[in-house]
């Protein structure tokens, strides 16, 4: 017989052993992979002017979504009727643009369901497709709750713990007590096995007999990117991000030269404001002209008090006093002219010189006044709005300051720099963009003959310039150049960056199937590009809403 202390020992493993239970982590608490939800039964065909999706909604309810096949627009004013087998049933149209179609005979199960759909969409043409709607499940008769008795057993005994301990501890001096026999030791090992190694019996899903059978489930729709690289976006993703698509064919075009520029004045439509002699600005009265405020070629803009030095103060005095004196003086000689020429001891002639003297002594006295105190009137040089205004009541300017500078905001120009000796020549139409603005046409108005630093100017003039747009505003002018060239042409919010930097477009290779496509593009235009390599003619590609394709993870 064994010691007291390791009869003791030999219980407590025991016991430790035999209610040792498994921790079981509940639904979203386990380190097993997300479970994703699968998409709803789906049929998606295409035609030469239509794609159909049909997507099963209920087992009796299908819910259409029909686009043009050509730009993936939305077609929301179509008739249309779907055959099953012999019965032809019309499709409601929904608020949404969708239809709806409602039928008991879609609910059949076991096989796929031959659809055929009629569209009449008007201007759009008429057109049948057909295709098969995959079968829906039969619903399993053994379908029901399914409960784990392991883990209810686990969470009873979790609630009482009394009872637990008390019991592990009595089949512990137990085991303790048979252990202590040789000749019970082999019985008691093969007994503690087969009680450890028991565990509740579970039934899987379809074999439980607890609960009636359940409808079979419908997934819901949501955009992911497929293990493959592909994006899965459904109809009605599509519809919310209006993603909207173009057929590539091979087009004629020109090459481009990409230049920097800034906005200019036209010299024509505008002008600067300035002082001649300088001197202190007064307000005239209706207040100094505003930025952005609009003026009328003549109208008043600022006065310009002259400042006269204290030499020329002086000088001024000096010539002033001369001419009093002169003055005086042909006075005097002119009183006693006319008292002679009325004795007849003068002649007229004497008193109509003096006269003549007199006069131009008291005009030159009146020059040399108004010179001293007359302003400088400050006038708009040509209808437009103020762009610059450096001008403030009290403040003293120099002669040849710009005080004002006014501008036409419908007669703006391009001044940008071509490199190369003959780049110049061989330049035809051009467009422009602000950097988040829209592109705008171009029109050459000529090219200087001056090389500076290896670089032309060229100038061109802006066709209907956008609202906004300001003097030295830097531009990315892409001008023609003649030779001419043919291949595929897209819009440049078309190519989107990819994960790993490369330049990507998105093909719509299927109704709700996009994939990635790497591409070599070169620019065109400021709103165009051409495609170098990576695309071929015939291919659908997603012009508007790519960058919101390429965030689907």
């Amino acid at each position: 017989m064994l010691p007291l202390p390791a009869m003791l020992r030999a219980a407590a493993a025991a016991a430790f052993l035999a209610f040792a239970m498994p921790a079981l982590a509940h639904e979203g608490h386990d380190d097993g992979p997300a479970s994703v939800a699968p998409a709803r039964p789906r049929l998606a065909i295409h035609s030469d002017l239509y794609e159909v999706v049909a997507v099963r909604e209920a087992p009796d309810r299908l819910r259409l979504w029909i686009d043009l096949f050509e730009g993936n627009e939305p077609v929301t004013d179509a008739r249309v009727e779907v055959t099953i087998g012999e019965a032809s049933l019309p499709a409601e149209r929904q608020e949404d643009g969708t239809y709806r179609l409602n039928s008991p005979l879609l609910a059949r199960t076991g096989a796929p369901l031959d659809l055929v759909f009629s569209i009449t969409a008007g201007a759009a043409g008429d057109d049948l497709l057909t295709g098969l709607l995959p079968a829906l499940p039969a619903p399993d008769p053994h379908t029901g709750p399914f409960t784990d008795p392991w883990h209810e057993a686990v969470e009873w005994a979790a609630h009482r713990p009394w009872l637990v301990g008390g019991g592990g501890a009595a089949l512990g001096l137990l085991c303790g007590l048979l252990l202590a026999r040789p000749r019970c030791r082999r019985r008691a090992a093969a007994a503690l096995f087969l009680v450890l190694a028991a565990t509740p019996a579970m039934a899987g899903p379809g074999h439980d007999h607890d609960g009636p059978a359940a409808a079979p489930a419908i997934g819901i729709d949501a955009p992911s990117r497929l293990p493959d690289g592909t994006v899965f976006l459904p109809k009605i993703s599509q519809r919310l991000l209006e993603v909207r698509t173009i057929t590539l064919r091979e087009a004629d075009a020109s090459r481009t030269i990409t230049l920097v520029g800034r906005v200019v004045a036209d010299p024509n439509r505008g002008g600067l404001a300035q002082s001649i002699a300088g001197g202190r600005i007064l307000a005239p009265e209706r207040g100094l002209p505003r930025l952005g405020q609009a003026v009328r070629r003549g109208e008043v803009l600022a006065i310009v008090e002259p400042a006269i030095p204290v030499a020329d103060q002086t000088t001024i005095a000096e010539r002033s006093g001369d001419l009093e004196q002169q003055i005086a003086t042909a006075e005097a000689r002119l009183a006693r002219a006319r008292n002679l020429a009325a004795s007849g001891a003068g002649t007229r002639v004497q008193v109509i010189d003096t006269e003549i003297e007199l006069e131009g002594l008291r005009r030159r006295r009146a020059s040399l006044a108004q010179n001293r105190i007359a302003p400088e009137v400050i006038r708009a040089p040509a209808d437009g709005v103020i762009a610059s205004a450096r001008a403030a009541a009290g403040q003293v300017v120099a002669a040849q300051d710009v005080l004002f500078q006014i501008v036409d905001p419908a007669g703006l120009s391009v001044e940008a720099l071509v490199f190369g000796a003959d780049a110049a020549t061989g330049l035809r139409e051009a467009t422009a963009s602000v950097r988040g603005g829209r592109p705008m046409r171009l029109v050459l108005q000529g090219f200087g003959r001056a090389v500076q630093q290896g670089a032309t100017l060229v100038q061109f003039s802006i066709e209907s310039p956008p609202p906004g747009l300001s003097l030295g505003q830097p531009v990315t002018v892409v001008a023609e150049i003649a030779e001419p060239i043919r291949g595929l042409i897209l819009p440049r919010a078309a190519v989107v960056r990819a994960a790993n930097g490369e330049q990507v477009v998105w093909r719509h290779v299927e109704p709700e199937t996009f994939a990635a496509a790497p591409v070599r593009v070169e620019p065109l235009d400021a709103a165009r590009v051409l495609v170098a390599a990576g695309l071929r003619a015939g291919e659908r590609v997603v012009v508007q809403g790519a960058g919101l394709v390429n965030q689907v993870r």
